[in-house]
């Protein structure tokens, strides 16, 4: 182990690095996540990054279930922020059967994703908070995120893992009274937002932790495959909503906020304005949503209702294949990719033409960032650790493999 020389009063003093194991027991490492240490002083001079194991197997699950029964799995990805993962796989195998949902099921599917990312930047900058002592800020910020599990369990039916949306279309339409009750929530969001807002943005404390720590560039972060707010806090204007528009983002009026640094501070303020824009654009659909179909006519996909199931033959035996069965999706193979909580959330889908995925593979957002993150450690101190790590947002469900 090399030597380093310190100088002191006393004259010369030769000393070597410390090592240091920080995880996973640690309650900031998420429970998974390991870090070997080298410290020079308080100063880390090289990191590790284990990332661990849940031992859930996704993807190696995913082949031997129907392509229907992929959806609970999909919810534990991103455990915050499920619904953009429904939509993700969904549009994924809908590709693959070469259709397209209907209008209302697209609006529908756009308004849970959007209170989806609200709840995960919410659930990210208040966790950090707390993880730095802002624990006011904690509460409102888990206040905003109970409003929007709120609304979303009036139409899912559950508050965290949803299996809500469905190859071709959705488990259930809006509920009537949904509009209103987001015009009153969303009221009381946004005077949390400004709360925040007014709580951390000026607070010295947390500036001296989130300004110029954990610093990456933009190069740097191209270059590891970053996407979402990590990567549009160096200033890269990328995003899949407006880069390659799916669904009904190209009739939004919405901006791609961006930083400049890249620090921890102005991953705080773009996920911060992100929600804003996530606010506006639920305001959007719901102004432009039309009545209609939530589900594409296709009894080869969706479920004959519960009248044909037990009043007549073809009703029963329709419904017996596709839950014992599973859809036939042709054979072939595709990537389509959304924009989730984190940033770029793919699924590449390889069919055999049976009722189950041949091959289910998921790009996490997160993933790239742990590769990364020991260079957005290396150079600072130890207890700027905590505030980096839980800017980055590593979900564990989506890395794990």
């Amino acid at each position: 182990m090399a030597e380093i020389l310190l100088e002191t009063e006393g004259g010369d003093l030769d000393s070597v690095p410390m090592n240091l194991q920080m995880g996973p027991s640690h309650p900031a490492m998420h429970g998974t996540i390991k870090m070997r240490l080298r410290l020079d002083g308080e100063i880390v001079t090289r990191s590790e990054v284990e990332v661990g194991y849940l031992h859930r197997g996704f993807e190696k699950s995913c082949e031997h279930v129907t392509w229907t029964q992929v959806m609970p799995f999909t919810d534990r990805l991103n455990y915050v922020s499920p619904l953009c993962n429904n939509v993700g796989y969904c549009m994924a195998v809908e590709k693959l059967l070469g259709i397209r949902a209907t209008d209302r099921c697209e609006y529908i599917r756009m308004i849970m994703a959007e209170t989806s990312r609200i709840g995960d930047h919410m659930t990210c900058i208040g966790a950090s908070a707390m993880e730095l002592g802002g624990f006011t800020a904690f509460l409102y910020a888990i206040e905003v995120r109970e409003e929007i599990w709120r609304v979303v369990e009036t139409v899912t039916g559950a508050r965290l893992t949803h299996s809500y949306c469905r190859v071709g279309g959705l488990k259930d339409d809006l509920p009537p009274d949904f509009a209103a009750n987001w015009r009153s929530i969303g009221k009381k969001i946004r005077t949390l937002i400004d709360d925040i807002h007014a709580l951390l943005d000026k607070n010295r404390i947390f500036l001296d932790r989130m300004i110029d720590v954990g610093v990456i560039s933009a190069d740097r972060a191209v270059s590891y495959g970053f996407t979402g707010p990590c990567l549009r806090s160096t200033g890269v204007d990328y995003d899949v909503r407006k880069a390659a528009p799916y669904m009904k983002y190209d009739r939004m009026e919405f901006e791609v906020p961006i930083g400049s640094k890249g620090d921890n501070y102005d991953r705080y303020l773009v996920r911060m304005e992100e929600i804003e824009q996530s606010l506006r654009i639920v305001d959007q659909c719901l102004a432009q949503i039309e009545p209609g179909p939530i589900n594409v006519d296709d009894g080869r996909l969706v479920l004959p209702n519960k009248d044909e199931v037990y009043g007549s033959i073809e009703g029963t035996i329709a419904h017996f294949k596709i839950i014992m069965e599973g859809i036939r999706v042709p054979p072939g193979e595709v990537y389509s990719y959304t924009e989730a909580g984190n940033g770029e959330l793919g699924f590449y889908l390889v069919s055999t033409g049976e009722g189950r995925p041949y091959k289910c593979r998921v790009r996490p957002p997160c993933w790239s960032f742990m590769q990364a993150l020991h260079e957005m450690l290396e150079g600072y101190q130890v207890a700027d650790i905590v505030p980096t790590f839980g800017s980055v947002n590593m979900i564990g469900g989506e890395c794990d493999r």
